[in-house]
């Protein structure tokens, strides 16, 4: 029901049109005993004309045609709003995801949520195709069927109802065992996403390390499991239906037995009309018993549905740890400033503090680098400046302001970030060093190949055939680390950005790209504040501040010369890669 929220208005008035349509659709066939048993009644009675037989079949065939109508007016608004449903549904679970801060995002697995966002909503996109209707039109049809046949004789009535207590029974037992079984199910879908994501990611390596057989047990393992359930829940649908036929026949049985003892102590002259009654109580018997199987089969997708839908609403229903703040505007004698205050952070259900009271100022269109050993907190250290993570304790402050101020939007404008992978988007050059909201009408072709330039990227965009416009392949596997890393870098500057972040984008660069990437950087945006994740010292001997980091605590700030001289941490680092003759 929550689920139905995303509903737009139109598809509500068509749910409307179902409903109304449904009851046209049971109403007329309803009528139908009704005119069998006329028609029966004029055919044993003496002196009935064939006009009179001919007009009550006439009024028969109308309402089956009428029936029919309103079927196939159901199937198509039902097939409609059941495939925009579920393409509301899943661009709200994308426009959610994409809300959801990275600590949030954690408590799903990628695997899960790539699940829940194809596997999970064709899940209820069948429902309410092929339940929908049923769900609506058995009830209807089994309780007004029911309605018509309630003042009849009571042993016809008593047998009817047994026999739905009986179903009602089996169904309930089957729904029992099911549903479980069916969340267990949507659990191996995700493993059987995840190790398959695995394998195809991870290919190189498997290969590599001739790990081919373990991760096939891997999979097999999971795939066992997945297969097993789903013969478990078979078995259990595959009784039921003979179950419910069995019972049909037997209550025929019964109600003509019942008949027939009715019909031999009765008075004479009543035989005709008693048995023209029989005749129409056994067909909406008949209705109601095939109006409960109906709901066997919406029984049968309803528990896959509804596992689904909670899963999806797990998601809707996650509110993001990051409360935006209202500021849209920098302090103007502020800008290019990064501020930390006795800044602390620990990740979610972690005891300890990765980082511990970390104060340092970055001024503005000043270069700062960060180093320090693997697992140091570097990388955790510039997350907290575009808020994927809040601290948690202390303030971080960009432009005078502190984040938690601004608004989401607001804060990454003043920023371009370049995360430690190189992340690449299919589409082709131009577009993804013009990423971002409006980027492609606020980025011009000059700005995009100043910013290539700078990046030392246009060196290798001029010499492809179709330059800028060459396509870039899912991930940017058509293109080298390198070249990879120089198109992101070009994504950041390109937004010409306050503060610039380098989250050891450099890596996959040769010391000599390196060199003039940083060289561009310093003298083609001198306003802009650079701050540097940094593994290698060379690199960064000209920067105006480095700071230490070790164990999340910072051990050391100054420039290359001063911690040379008085830093024993950065004195370890700098002497494992530099010569004496490389350090000055």
């Amino acid at each position: 029901m929550k689920l139905l929220k995303v509903l737009t208005k139109r598809d509500q008035l068509f749910m409307v049109l179902i409903l109304i349509f449904i009851f046209g659709q049971v109403w007329l066939e309803l009528q139908l005993p009704a005119y069998m048993q006329a028609i029966t009644v004029l055919i044993q009675t003496p002196g009935s004309e064939l006009e009179q037989i001919m007009s009550v079949g006439g009024f028969m065939i109308l309402a089956a045609l009428g029936s029919l109508i309103f079927s196939m007016l159901v199937a198509v608004l039902i097939a409609n709003v059941a495939a925009n449903f579920a393409a509301n549904l899943r661009e709200r679970l994308f426009d959610t995801v994409l809300s959801l801060s990275v600590e949030d995002i954690g408590g799903f697995s990628k695997a899960s949520l790539i699940t829940r966002s194809t596997n999970d909503i064709t899940q209820i996109q069948v429902f309410l195709v092929m339940g929908l209707q049923m769900l609506i039109r058995s009830p209807i049809m089994a309780t007004w069927a029911i309605l018509r046949i309630s003042n009849t004789e009571w042993a016809w009535t008593m047998a009817t109802m047994i026999a739905a207590i009986i179903l009602f029974l089996i169904i309930g037992l089957a729904m029992y065992f099911a549903i479980p079984k069916f969340k267990r199910r949507q659990k191996f879908t995700d493993q059987l996403n995840l190790i398959t994501r695995e394998n195809l990611t991870g290919m190189d390596v498997i290969r590599a390390y001739n790990a081919e057989t373990y991760q096939t047990d891997k999979f097999e393992q999971v795939n066992t499991d997945f297969t097993n359930t789903n013969i478990f829940v078979s078995r259990i649908m595959a009784i039921m239906q003979p179950s419910i036929l069995i019972i049909m026949n037997v209550l025929t049985l019964a109600i003509y037995w019942i008949g027939a003892i009715l019909i031999q102590n009765t008075t004479a002259g009543n035989e005709v009309v008693l048995f023209s009654e029989m005749i129409v109580f056994t067909t909406y018997a008949i209705q109601v018993i095939m109006s409960l199987l109906m709901l066997i089969v919406v029984f049968v997708i309803f528990p896959q549905a509804k596992v689904s839908g909670d899963r999806i609403l797990e998601v809707l229903d996650t509110k993001s740890t990051i409360i935006e703040g209202t500021e849209t505007k920098s302090k103007e004698d502020h800008l290019g400033e990064v501020e930390f205050r006795n800044v602390c952070f620990r990740y979610p259900h972690s005891e300890n503090n990765i980082l511990k009271n970390i104060s340092f100022k970055v001024k503005a269109g000043g270069t700062t680098a960060i180093i320090g050993a693997t697992g140091s907190g570097k990388s955790t250290l510039i997350n907290l400046i575009p808020r994927f993570y809040d601290v948690t304790a202390g303030e971080v402050l960009v432009n005078g302001r502190n984040v938690k101020e601004y608004t989401e939007k607001a804060l990454n404008n003043t920023i371009g970030f370049v995360t430690q992978s190189a992340v690449l988007f299919s589409g082709n050059i131009k577009e993804n060093i013009a990423y971002g909201e409006n980027a492609r009408e606020e980025i011009t072709e000059n700005k995009i190949q100043e910013a290539a330039e700078i990046a030392q990227a246009s060196e290798f965009i001029e010499k492809l055939e179709e330059k800028y416009q060459s396509p870039v392949a899912q991930g940017g596997t058509n293109f080298s680390g390198g070249q990879k890393q120089r198109i992101t870098i070009a994504r950041a500057i390109a937004r010409e950005p306050d503060i610039l972040i380098f989250d050891d984008s450099f890596s996959a660069l040769d010391f000599k790209t390196d060199r003039q990437l940083r060289s561009a950087l310093k003298h083609e945006m001198p306003q802009t504040t650079k701050i540097i994740v940094a593994q290698r010292v060379g690199t960064i001997k000209m920067v105006d501040q480095i700071i230490v980091l070790e164990k999340g605590h910072i051990v050391g700030i100054g420039t290359h010369q001063e911690l040379l001289e008085t830093n024993k941490v950065y004195q370890e680092i700098a002497h494992s890669q530099l010569s004496e003759e490389e350090l000055t």
